[in-house]
């Protein structure tokens, strides 16, 4: 008892001794660097606020702990407010704002959007912060499935993070961090394609992202579906700063501070323990995930601007061979079969890169010199025998890196923005292939081992125009890209990427939106690098070209500015041509869906085509009066051709309606309660080919079914839905802060359809029955694959 007592009283004076919390920061115009001085800072809502100083610096005190909506602004400069910024007693907030110039005749911006809207794409662009991805229920702090939630972006009820934006495949996204690109941002990514069941990013280092879904801008290439633009934090100027995350199946360790009066960093590590729960639960793979990032951030002087990024991971798949206790008959073949199949597989990827800005009166130049490179190997033995070199099925083996560099200027003038730059990249592609389960069109093994490199080059020009008062914007680009990896594709004339976007103002937030453009993207490396046993590069010599990708886009935006409110509408159109499809089988790659493992390695003809057409609506409600929430519909089409077949199909990425609700309240002393619920419609996928499946010679050789290619996405699943709900308590100490919350995944335990598997029936001993009527076949079974399970999940996040 008296324990408790004291107990109790630790936590009152805790919370009493220093009950107020500071936020400052620093005011700077992003054309030129230079501070703004005398601007007004108001945490809304309350009566506290702030001037900056003659150096733009600002300082608010005596702030209760507790999430606020900051607001920045001065004459003559457009508004700007961030949302949800933690406050606490642990620390002081680091809030640094941007404030451009009005380029209008008013005095005083009267109208300013509380959203962010860009010149260079005024629409289709989404933004979340820190605390959205944070307390995003079932999201487990997880970009890849945070952005779930917004319209367009359709998911998958498996425990995967492919990222399906408007009818397109996870290999259509693109994402820059800070500037810089990095191609993967999952663990265990599919090669050629995306996703991957959890992904890199710690959130812990971000400040926001901004998913464009269309519009896209002309100094981004190679994408089709979106691209993401991810901004970390700057690291603190104070003093350092750590958090310490313990989750369910991860740890990780983020720390940040200042590395000299003019260098911040940060960094974060995070080790997993994912397969020891695995392992615990009997499932036949235990997979095991490490990852790091760090940034700098040196202020050389004024004017120069120099960051340093590094993101990189390290991922390792292994089997699982120990049988679980009471083990049933048909939960042993499920698990024998899964073992059969599934390749023991290690990966490892990173991505580094610099980025110097500097600064001049009416812009600033930015160049970025990247580095990344993603090694993927797996390897399969028959009945994982590996004493006898004949049971190898396949060992792969390849390595893909890149070297980048861009350069850019940006020059602003009153009512235009003016860019270009050009790109260069030098690729190399390394392949080490033996494979006997997957035939050849010559019907031989595949055993290749090869080294390739290409050349990329592009260049862009830009510019946006304000007319009527700044009521009308007009902005416009053009690209041209090229590439040595074909004939076609070498010339960048050959890949001219004009866009054209509109948008007026038809009443005070109200807003009208419109775009056309054309955009290219590389085929993935497993394409382009493909040979065969006599040592050709099968595709490039059928001129494999980039795959080309026609949209249109209209929409209306509302805002509700006074209440942190935004409504949206979008119509869009997408049209695909040369497009990849497979030589062996005649279905477009599109058609056949991604899985982990690798996409693409095999001959193909870029002679499919396309489309994806819907509407998508969004209602959002930032955090106001204690309450938020998300909710979007999209009806979506995704159809492609398949050369040996007529007339469109539905591709793998087909859903139809995509349904996303979220919402959240805070409560008094620090409780938070929030909630997803999604609604998507089926996929389709291609059933299995029975006769010749079970043929032995078949199985022997695959050790896996057969699809029947001639129902090519022939059968829909039934409709996938989920609840998600999280709970958060926060407390706030002197010296450090304590956040527990509790997340359950699936709250109502839905069992999701996915596409059955074919399984070899065995006997008491372990052995494939054959087929006692027909004894070159083996005894298959159909059996359902449902996925979903009731995850219950407890973690603790510790800052000091």
């Amino acid at each position: 008892m008296r324990l408790s007592i004291l107990f109790t009283a630790f936590l009152f004076f805790a919370f009493q001794a220093f009950p107020q919390g500071i936020i400052r920061g620093k005011i700077t115009n992003p054309v030129n660097n230079e501070p703004v001085a005398f601007a007004n800072i108001l945490i809304l809502n309350t009566e506290l606020g702030a001037i900056s100083d003659e150096n733009g610096f600002y300082e608010i005190q005596n702030i209760p702990p507790g999430l606020y909506n900051v607001r920045a602004s001065f004459v003559g400069y457009k508004t700007s407010t961030v949302y949800e910024i933690q406050v606490t007693l642990a620390r002081p907030v680091q809030l640094d704002f941007s404030l451009s110039e009005d380029a209008s005749e008013l005095n005083e911006v009267v109208v300013s959007s509380e959203f962010t809207r860009s010149e260079e794409t005024p629409l289709s662009v989404r933004k979340l912060n820190t605390n959205e991805i944070e307390r995003y229920p079932g999201g487990n702090r997880d970009i890849s499935r945070v952005i779930q939630a917004l319209p367009g972006v359709a998911s998958t009820p498996s425990f995967r993070n492919d990222i399906l934006i408007r009818g397109g495949a996870p290999n259509e996204n693109r994402f820059f961090i800070d500037e810089i690109e990095v191609p993967v941002i999952n663990h265990f990514a599919t090669q050629g394609s995306s996703g991957g069941p959890v992904g890199i990013l710690n959130v812990n280092l971000i400040k926001s992202v901004d998913l464009i879904a269309g519009g896209f801008p002309a100094n981004r290439m190679n994408g089709l579906s979106s691209f993401f633009e991810i901004q970390l934090k700057e690291g603190r100027r104070d003093k350092m700063f750590t958090q310490l995350t313990v989750g369910a199946s991860e740890l990780t360790l983020s720390n940040e501070g200042p590395l000299s009066p003019k260098t911040t960093y940060l960094l974060s590590v995070r080790r997993s323990y994912l397969q020891g729960l695995f392992r615990l639960l009997g499932l036949p793979f235990l997979p095991t995930f490490n990852d790091f990032q760090f940034k700098t951030t040196t202020k050389i002087n004024a004017k120069t601007e120099l960051t340093f990024l590094g993101i990189g991971a390290i991922d390792q798949f292994a089997l699982n061979f120990d049988i679980p206790e009471n083990e049933t008959q048909e939960e042993q073949e499920d698990r024998e079969y899964l073992l059969g199949v599934l390749p023991i597989q290690s990966q490892w990827n990173y991505a580094t890169g610099a980025k110097l800005k500097r600064f001049r009166e009416n812009g600033y130049w930015t160049f970025v010199l990247s580095r990344n490179m993603l090694n993927n190997e797996s390897y399969k033995y028959a009945g994982n025998d590996e004493s006898n070199d004949a049971n190898l099925l396949f060992n792969y083996k390849s390595q893909e890196s890149e070297n980048k560099f861009r350069a850019e200027n940006s020059v602003f003038g009153k009512g235009y923005t003016l860019k270009y730059g050009v790109n260069y990249e030098y690729s190399r592609y390394l392949i080490d292939n033996f494979d006997r389960a997957t035939l050849s069109n010559t019907g031989g093994i595949i055993d290749i081992s090869s080294i390739s490199n290409y050349q990329t080059y592009g260049a862009f020009f830009s510019g946006s125009r304000n007319l009527n008062g700044d009521r009308l914007l007009l902005t416009g680009g053009i690209r041209l890209d090229g590439s040595d990896f074909g004939k076609t594709a070498s010339n960048p004339l050959n890949q001219i990427s004009p866009r054209f976007s509109v948008s007026y103002q038809l009443r005070p937030n109200l807003y009208a939106t419109a775009n056309a453009g054309i955009y290219y993207q590389r085929p993935s490396y497993t394409i382009l690098g493909f040979q065969n046993n006599e040592g050709a590069f099968v595709n490039q010599d059928n001129d494999v070209r980039f795959i080309r990708n026609t949209q249109l886009i209209g929409g209306i935006e509302l805002l509700v500015p006074e209440k942190s409110r935004r409504f949206t509408a979008e119509l869009f159109y997408k049209k695909y041509s040369n497009y990849p499809s497979s030589i062996r089988n005649g279905i477009s790659l599109a058609n056949l869906g991604a899985d982990f493992g690798v996409i693409g390695n095999e001959p193909v003809l870029s002679n499919s085509e396309g489309r994806a057409y819907g509407i998508e609506f969004l209602a959002q409600q930032r955090l106001f009066k204690n309450f938020y929430g998300i909710a979007s519909l999209t009806l979506v089409r995704s159809e492609f051709t398949n050369p040996n077949t007529n007339g469109f199909i539905p591709s793998a990425w087909d859903n139809r309606f995509i349904v996303s609700l979220t919402a959240g309240k805070r409560f008094g002393n620090n409780w938070e309660i929030g909630g997803r619920w999604r609604f998507l419609g089926g996929t389709p996928f291609t059933p299995f080919d029975f006769a010749a499946s079970s043929l032995i010679q078949n199985w022997d050789l695959r050790n896996s079914p057969i699809q029947d290619f001639n129902q090519i996405n022939g059968v829909r699943l039934a409709s996938f839905h989920q609840l998600d709900i999280r709970v958060d308590k926060k407390y706030y100490f002197e010296k450090w802060n304590l956040n527990w919350y509790f997340d359950i995944q699936n709250a109502y335990n839905f069992q999701a359809e996915q596409a059955p598997l074919l399984i070899p029936s065995r006997d008491s001993n372990g052995s494939i029955r054959v087929d006692p009527s027909d004894p070159s076949r083996y005894v298959l079974r159909e059996v359902a694959n449902p996925a979903g399970t009731l995850l219950p999940t407890v973690g603790i996040i510790i800052e000091f």
